[in-house]
C-alpha cells in the first residue's frame, strides 16, 4: 500500500479512537454550555466572541511553541476557503435553529458523515466505504433516529427553511472536511488550520449578529461566563485543533461517523447537568450506534 493511500485511508487505532471518543464528549456537553450561556450571550455573538477569544489562545500558543504561523506556504486560497465555509456551517445552524426545532437539526445536521463518505469516493478512492462500513453508517444514523426520532413533514415554510439551513449546515461541514484533507491544509500544523477558520469566521459571525440585531442586554451571570470559557477555552483551542491534526492523520471518513456520538452525550450531558429527561428509547440508540462505529472500523 502506497503512502497516499495509507494517509488517506488508514483506520483509527485504539488510541486515536480513545482520543476521539473525549472529543465527542467534549462536544456532547458543549450543547449543554451554549444552552446555558445562551440566556446572556445571544447565539452568533456567542460564537463570534468564543472565535475571538480561541484566536488569542491559539496563536499564544503557537508563539509559545515556536510553531510558524505566516511563511509562504501555499495554503492561504485554502485556508480562506476552509475558514468561510466553517463561518458559513455555523450561520446556517444557528439560523435554522431559529426556524426548527432542536430535534430535527440534530437530525439533519448529522447528515454531515455521509456527505464526507460520500466526497471520499471522489477526493480519496482508497478511502471508499465497503458494504460493512455503509451498513455500520447506516446503522449509526439510525441510532440517531431512534434518539430523536424521524422528522415529520414540516408545518410551515419557515420550519422547512430551518431543515434546509441545517441541511447547508451539514453540507459546509463536510466540505470543510474535505477540503483541508485534500488540500495543501494537510500539510501544516493543525493550529495553523484552525486559526485560518477562526480568522474568516469570526467577522462573518459577527456581522450576522448585527444583521439579526443581537445584543448583550446586562452583565451575563457567572455561570454563564464559565459555559462560554470552556467553549472558547477547551472547545474550540484545544479539542476543533485535535479534531482537524486527526482528520490529517486518519481516514476522515470513519473519524466522521464517530460524531455521531456527540448528539447522545449531549442528551446524557443534558440529564446529568440539567436534569432533562432520558427516553428508554436511549439505551437502544447507543447500542445501534456502537454497533455502527464497529462496522465502519471494520478492515475492508
Amino acid at each position: 500500500m502506497s503512502s497516499s493511500i495509507h494517509h488517506h485511508a488508514r483506520p483509527l487505532e485504539p488510541l486515536a479512537i480513545a482520543v476521539v471518543v473525549v472529543l465527542c464528549l467534549s462536544w456532547g456537553f458543549n450543547q449543554v454550555a451554549t444552552k446555558i450561556a445562551i440566556h446572556d450571550i445571544p447565539p452568533m455573538m456567542q460564537s463570534s466572541l468564543r472565535s475571538v477569544v480561541a484566536t488569542i489562545i491559539v496563536v499564544a500558543w503557537c508563539w509559545l511553541r515556536r510553531i510558524p504561523l505566516f511563511e509562504r506556504d501555499g495554503t492561504l486560497i485554502a485556508g480562506l476557503a476552509a475558514g468561510a465555509l466553517f463561518g458559513v456551517e455555523f450561520m446556517c445552524i444557528f439560523q435554522g435553529l431559529a426556524y426548527t426545532t432542536a430535534t430535527r437539526g440534530v437530525v439533519f445536521i448529522y447528515l454531515a458523515p455521509f456527505l464526507v463518505a460520500l466526497g471520499a469516493r471522489v477526493f480519496f478512492p482508497s478511502d471508499r466505504f465497503g458494504p460493512a462500513q455503509w451498513l455500520g453508517l447506516g446503522l449509526s444514523f439510525a441510532g440517531m433516529i431512534v434518539a430523536f426520532g424521524l422528522p415529520t413533514p414540516a408545518l410551515d415554510p419557515r420550519q422547512a427553511l430551518g431543515d434546509v439551513l441545517m441541511v447547508g449546515g451539514a453540507f459546509f461541514w463536510a466540505a470543510t472536511t474535505l477540503i483541508i484533507k485534500a488540500s495543501a491544509l494537510a500539510r501544516i500544523s493543525a493550529e495553523k488550520v484552525m486559526l485560518y477558520q477562526l480568522v474568516v469566521s469570526a467577522p462573518m459571525m459577527g456581522v450576522a449578529s448585527w444583521i439579526a440585531g443581537e445584543r448583550i442586554d446586562h452583565m451575563p451571570s457567572a455561570l454563564s461566563l464559565w459555559a462560554f470559557a470552556y467553549q472558547a477555552v477547551w472547545v474550540v483551542s484545544v479539542t476543533f485543533v485535535i479534531w482537524f491534526a486527526l482528520v490529517v492523520r486518519y481516514s476522515a471518513s470513519r473519524l466522521s461517523v464517530f460524531t455521531f456520538l456527540t448528539p447522545l452525550f449531549g442528551v446524557a450531558a443534558g440529564h446529568w447537568v440539567l436534569g432533562e429527561p432520558l427516553t428508554p428509547a436511549f439505551g437502544a440508540a447507543v447500542a445501534l450506534v456502537a454497533a455502527g462505529l464497529v462496522l465502519v472500523n471494520r478492515a475492508n
